[in-house]
């Protein structure tokens, strides 16, 4: 049978490639979503949270995100942030609307790195999944895409928690050092083992990583995350790199139980 077209079936028709338009944040009036592309009714109280009631929002097409269409594995969802043609970057937050805990990590691009980031994370149902990146100005320029999910990925437990493996690995760190495929620079992908426990999962309390920062041999910060229980178990991070500098790098961290993280790549 037809069916006449709603504003969200529009909105959704002028997103492409994973990315919102440069659109006005400011409230549509009569739209519950706040004028969010994405048509998200979660998006003015997700902005409030995140971003300050009184932050300059923009909706901006040289933030990237892109993700699967549809996850297959809610537990794992692989997603990608890129921005390009934004200087003085400060910091880049990613957050999931529909998640019972919806910020997933909050990235810091420092000397030489990049403002691009790839992990994978846990989806409990589908959602709009965002990236908030906030200039020196104050400013928060979003991108986002929508993610189909046949969900529960944030309420089961992990596989190592399953076979209790997570007790021999926890904390060990492994990484290496790419070429970049897209001209000069390199891509660094770092891998940090821990079970990421959501605490919504039966018996299973909140256990993750919170910090992980990346350092050149003479002790400069590349880059410092922020993380989060929605970030899947065992996570792997990949950075670009402006250049190639020469390792090892030390990588330190810490979790919310007080577990240090130390390690060279």
């Amino acid at each position: 049978m037809y069916r006449h077209a709603t504003p969200f079936d529009r909105r959704r028709l002028l997103l492409g490639a994973g990315s919102l338009l440069l659109l006005p944040a400011a409230h549509a009036v009569g739209d519950p979503s706040g004028g969010d592309p994405l048509g998200s009714f979660q998006w003015p109280d997700l902005r409030q949270e995140f971003l300050g009631a009184g932050a300059r929002v923009e909706f901006d097409p040289r933030v990237q995100v892109r993700g699967p269409a549809f996850a297959e594995d809610p537990m794992n969802v692989p997603i990608s942030v890129a921005v390009e043609g934004l200087a003085d970057i400060e910091r880049i937050v990613v957050l999931v609307d529909r998640n019972p805990i919806r910020k997933v990590l909050e990235f810091q691009p420092l000397a030489g790195t990049k403002p691009s980031i790839a992990f994978r994370f846990k989806l409990e149902q589908a959602s709009p999944v965002r990236a908030a990146v906030r200039t020196r100005d104050g400013v928060w320029h979003v991108g986002g895409t929508m993610v189909e999910s046949s969900g529960g990925g944030c309420t089961v437990p992990g596989a190592t928690r399953k076979d209790g493996s997570w007790v021999q690995t926890l904390g060990q760190v492994s990484g290496r050092l790419f070429d970049s495929l897209e001209g000069p620079g390199a891509r660094l992908r770092l891998r940090v083992m821990h079970p990421m426990d959501t605490g919504l999962a039966a018996g299973i309390p909140a256990f993750y990583l919170k910090q992980v920062a990346v350092s050149d041999p003479g002790g400069r910060e590349l880059l410092r995350l922020a993380t989060f229980e929605p970030v899947s178990e065992n996570p792997v991070f990949s950075f670009d790199l402006a250049g190639r500098p020469s390792g090892p790098f030390r990588v330190s961290g810490i979790d919310n139980n007080g577990n240090r993280v130390e390690g060279q790549l």
